[in-house]
């Protein structure tokens, strides 16, 4: 018991270490990997049949998407802000299908949305990181 309380604050403590040293790219790619763990998680507990486990994690995915990754977004982006908005909606109501019928396929559907946009987020970080290092040189 001890040592999993350990190894849980030691863990915490590591997040909030990124956290605080993230820049704003950084933060986003690691709400979309928590989103990612939370309904990969998700899956397995719908898998194991442990309904509370599964309510849990598609919670937080939830969360994490309409309270992070949609919040996140810059009101005076225009249609690209309208459509991530509309998109993250959407997995929220797939979501929220997969709790309510124990259903893994929306859960692998919002998986493989959350991906594509993440892998789309890290080239952005990766561009924009590169042009800064550019300019400063």
């Amino acid at each position: 018991m001890f040592a999993r309380n350990s190894a849980a604050t030691y863990a915490k403590v590591g997040i909030e270490t990124n956290v605080s040293s993230a820049d704003p790219h950084q933060l986003i790619l690691m709400l979309f990997d928590g989103a990612l763990l939370s309904v990969n998680s998700a899956a397995a507990a719908i898998e194991g049949k442990d309904n509370p486990a599964k309510i849990r994690h598609i919670t937080k995915a939830i969360e994490i998407i309409t309270m992070g990754l949609k919040a996140s977004l810059d009101s005076s982006g225009g249609e690209l802000t309208d459509r991530l908005s509309a998109l993250y909606d959407y997995m929220g109501v797939r979501l929220a299908l997969a709790n309510a019928q124990s259903n893994v396929a929306p859960l692998i559907e919002v998986s493989g949305l959350l991906r594509d946009l993440r892998e789309a987020w890290a080239q952005i970080s990766d561009a924009t990181r590169d042009e800064k290092m550019t300019q400063e040189a």
